[in-house]
């Protein structure tokens, strides 16, 4: 104890408290006198040192034992444990049935506390305004109150006497000071016992403990803001490394989820991100506990809590939830969960644009405060770099995505290079010009081996044309663009063998002895490029460093000769400067152009297989059984006699347009187009996999929806709708490319194209738009409901045929009316046939009170009449002769 005062003596207290060595040493500092405390220390004996030491090292274990405390996670439990434990001695020593310590919380101007329910273990959080109420009253002025009556009294609240659970007759209620002179409780004691009311001598007697209440309530709220502040601190350190890791959208949206909810010991979180484009605020949540599937929530921006915060930028602390307007409890109501209190902040990007919404919900103790919603910024600031990056990284890789799509689905061979010419991309098509196999078996490993070998490298050494490298140089310098048609290029492919070691399947069984391997030989194609100074030999990818032991004769390598147009453009950045070439190949062999002007009357997969047979595969005839699709525009001179030629042809390129796409949507060849009439097959000149008469009716029924909505569209721009008339026939034919080499076309021949040239006119007599022989709906009548019109003679044939109008597939049902005159027309027909013309007569009538503009009953109402006047000969099977084409 000598050490100690002699220590004393020595360094100057100036402290409240003079026992603290550590609090002197701080003030010592903050007041800047650090030289005269070194000074005096300096002049310590060992023994005062020695003293001084152990001093401070009593108090730094003390501090280790309060880290200790603030780092328990039990801390907040053991405060409330204190809490309860001072309120019911305070009760016991001024002898109150009911005793209350209500905490002040400057955050949200409130007074709380948690009083037992029932006699149960379980406690009721009670929150009151600081300014309402007796309690309230004694927390806003630091004055005492002692009421004897309190129903009389002008600041009694009953409604907080319903909060509190028990009749309150007397009560005395009085402040805690801390040691900052801030009132940090009030202590209610109600209800005295022997029912007589407090008196003075309670007053003082809590005074006598009052200062002590005041330091413990004060060091309890520390420790626990602390605590707080570290858990917090802590939280948002290890959501922002966690966030820092992930460039995924969706499972940085999981992550800020998990992380907010842990950081602000809430039940739920939920970060809802802004579509401003839809105005709609969305997210995905667990739709079950354990997590694993995840449901999308959309909802408008301007709806609910998370609406109002989107639309105002405004953070929302509610503490009940059920008093604000804006809170819907159809959820509630639905799942049984109650949400009590919910902290609802924005969530902003670097422009400080909104990018989200996160929402807290029931904080596990108490209500969210001040400093919750402090720590939420912060966290949200972190959460709204974490998910501008995601949101960034995200459309960077849809737009390289994008321009790869873009890159592959290109028919004209594109190379992308950097600043010195080296390759940085290339496509399917630019690999398949070089002579890459891509349509093989082993496609994926083919690819992987030209790319390899291909992107990194000057592209004039591995594209070998004619002045490649001084135009590409060019245009990277100054930004010039070239087109240089019809360029040769001239690459071989090799044959390379290679033996890869494969480990033998084990001969025995459970003995163990040494793995045998055999020899795997695999074939695959490389580029070789010709050496510029000897035409005779070629380099494999034309390697400046290849041994001239390896180089390879012309007779060694399949040479591929291309004839191409060369493009050479800059790649600019948004500033304008170069930052890269594209060289663009587009095939102009042969075999494109074969293959471009077959592609314009068969489908693109059509003329791969036609010439995948050679060129030739067309000129052979041959007999096969197809259908044959004719359509025409009905009353197409009057239609088009007011119209100049430019208007004209407009109209007839987009007609066909829309029709020739539904021709070759389902596998048909468009034969040819005369005037304003076109033909098609379906069959020829390959066999279709599907039943060729079925995919013409189905193309017919699919230009009937197109040309309503070409019609449409014509309606809106006030010109005359167009009706068009379609024929079917199917039957055997001869097809071939009929005419000379120099002047040819691929197209059938046969009665079956002649049918349905005459049926398609005879649509106009019968008033309908699509009409079969009874040959292609013998081929799919299970599929189809249609209308037996009659069995007519065309002109120039002797044989009749039965034809059928087409109403539609079967896998959209009839309606009532339409079966009712299906049944009167066809029950009509039957009674034509068998000469009972009172009877047709009466049935084709019922008909027309069904469908009074129907031209075919028209047509047999008219014959049934003249036959019932002049009966046909014996001789008559029904069949009508039609007299023109």
């Amino acid at each position: 104890m000598p050490k100690i005062q002699n220590l004393k003596s020595k360094i100057p207290m100036t402290l409240p408290n003079p026992g603290s060595v550590l609090a002197t040493l701080t003030e010592l500092t903050q007041v800047n006198r650090t030289q005269a405390l070194l000074h005096r220390v300096k002049d310590l004996s060992v023994n005062e040192f020695v003293c001084l030491l152990d001093f401070i090292t009593a108090e730094f274990q003390q501090f280790l034992r309060a880290i200790e405390l603030i780092n328990n996670e039990a801390l907040e439990t053991m405060l409330e444990k204190v809490l309860e434990a001072i309120t019911l001695k305070i009760g016991q020593i001024l002898q109150a049935e009911h005793t209350a310590i209500f905490l002040v919380d400057y955050d949200k101007g409130q007074l709380w506390s948690k009083v037992p329910q029932d006699n149960t273990q379980k406690f009721l959080e009670i929150r009151t305004p600081i300014t309402v109420g007796i309690p309230g009253y004694v927390a806003s002025t630091g004055q005492y109150l002692n009421i004897s009556e309190t129903y009389t009294h002008p600041l009694f609240s009953p409604e907080l006497e319903k909060q509190m659970g028990y009749k309150i007759h007397n009560i005395l209620c009085m402040p805690v000071i801390s040691s900052k002179n801030q009132t940090v409780a009030v202590v209610q004691l109600a209800n005295k016992t022997g029912n007589v009311p407090f008196n003075h001598d309670d007053e003082e007697r809590f005074r006598d403990f009052a200062a002590s209440i005041g330091i413990i309530l004060e060091s309890c709220q520390s420790f626990y803001v602390a605590a707080r502040n570290q858990r917090g601190a802590t939280a948002l350190l290890r959501a922002t490394q966690t966030l820092g890791q992930s460039l995924d959208l969706e499972a940085t949206l999981q992550i800020v989820m998990e992380q907010a909810r842990i950081l602000m010991q809430a039940d739920r979180s939920t970060l809802f991100l802004y579509r401003k484009e839809m105005s709609e605020l969305w997210t995905k949540v667990a739709a079950a506990a354990d997590g694993t599937n995840l449901i999308q929530i959309r909802i408008p921006s301007n709806r609910g809590i998370a609406g109002y915060v989107a639309s105002t930028g405004e953070a929302l602390n509610i503490s009940d939830a059920y008093k604000d307007p804006r809170f819907d409890p159809t959820t509630d109501r639905k799942t049984g969960y109650r949400t009590r209190n919910i902290l609802c902040l924005p969530v902003f990007n670097s422009a400080n644009e909104l990018i989200g919404v996160t929402q807290l919900i029931n904080k596990q103790q108490n209500s969210f405060t001040a400093s919750d919603e402090e720590f939420m910024r912060a966290f949200n600031i972190q959460a709204g770099i974490a998910l501008e990056n995601a949101r960034l990284f995200e459309n960077v890789l849809l737009e390289k995505q994008y321009q790869k799509d873009i890159l592959q689905s290109l028919s004209d061979a594109v190379i992308s290079t950097d600043m010195a010419g080296r390759i940085v991309t290339i496509n399917d098509a630019a690999l398949e010009l070089l002579g890459c196999p891509i349509k093989d078996a082993n496609t994926k490993n083919n690819k992987l081996l030209w790319e390899q070998n291909l992107i990194g490298r000057l592209v004039w050494e591995v594209v070998p044309i004619e002045n490649l490298q001084m135009r590409l140089e060019d245009s990277l310098k100054t930004g010039a663009k070239h087109y240089v048609p019809e360029q040769s290029l001239m690459v071989g492919l090799y044959q390379v063998i290679s033996e890869e070691r494969c480990p033998e399947p084990a001969q025995g069984l459970g003995i163990k002895s040494e793995t045998h391997y055999s020899a795997l030989r695999t074939q695959h194609s490389i580029l070789a490029v010709r050496d510029r100074t000897n035409p005779d030999v070629f380099i494999p990818w034309n390697l400046t460093l290849t041994p001239q032991s390896e180089f390879l004769t012309f007779d060694q390598v399949q040479q591929l000769e291309r004839s191409i147009n060369l493009t050479v453009n800059p790649l600019t950045n948004p500033e304008g400067s170069v930052r890269g070439g594209l060289v663009v190949l587009e095939d102009i062999s042969q075999e494109k152009r074969m293959k471009t002007t077959m592609s314009r009357y068969l489908t693109p997969h059509v003329a791969e297989q036609v010439m995948a047979l050679g060129e030739d595969a067309l000129m052979v005839g041959e007999r096969k059984e197809v259908t044959i699709l004719f359509s025409d525009i009905r009353g197409y001179t009057t239609l088009t006699e007011n119209l100049g030629a430019a208007e004209v042809v407009l109209l007839l390129n987009q007609y066909f347009e829309t029709m020739v796409e539904a021709v070759f949507n389902y596998e048909g060849t468009l034969d040819k187009f005369i005037g304003d009439a076109l033909m098609a097959v379906f069959g020829a000149p390959l066999p279709l996999t599907e039943n060729h008469a079925w995919r013409a009716v189905q193309s017919a029924l699919d230009m009937r929806c197109r040309l309503e909505e070409f019609n449409h569209r014509r309606i809106i721009q006030a010109q005359p709708q167009i009706r068009i008339g379609i024929g079917i026939s199917s039957g055997d034919v001869v097809s071939g490319n009929i005419g000379s080499r120099k002047r040819m076309d691929y197209t059938v021949i046969g009665d079956g194209v002649n049918l349905s040239s005459r049926l398609e006119a005879v649509t106009k007599d019968y008033g309908c738009d699509i009409l079969l022989s009874e040959f292609t709906y013998q081929l799919c009548s299970d599929r189809i409901w249609v209308r037996q019109l009659d069995k007519i003679r065309v002109k120039g044939k002797h044989q009749a045929v039965n034809i059928y109008e087409l109403i539609g597939d079967r896998t959209t049902p009839l309606d009532a009316n339409t079966q009712e005159f299906l049944y009167h027309y066809h029950t009509g027909r039957s009674a034509y046939l068998s000469r009972n013309f009172s009877q047709a007569i009466a049935c084709f009538q019922a008909a027309k009170c069904i469908q009074p503009q129907d031209q075919a009953v028209d047509i047999h109402l008219e014959r049934a009449r003249n036959y019932q006047q002049i009966p046909p000969p014996e001789s008559w099977d029904g069949v009508w002769t039609m007299l023109t084409k």
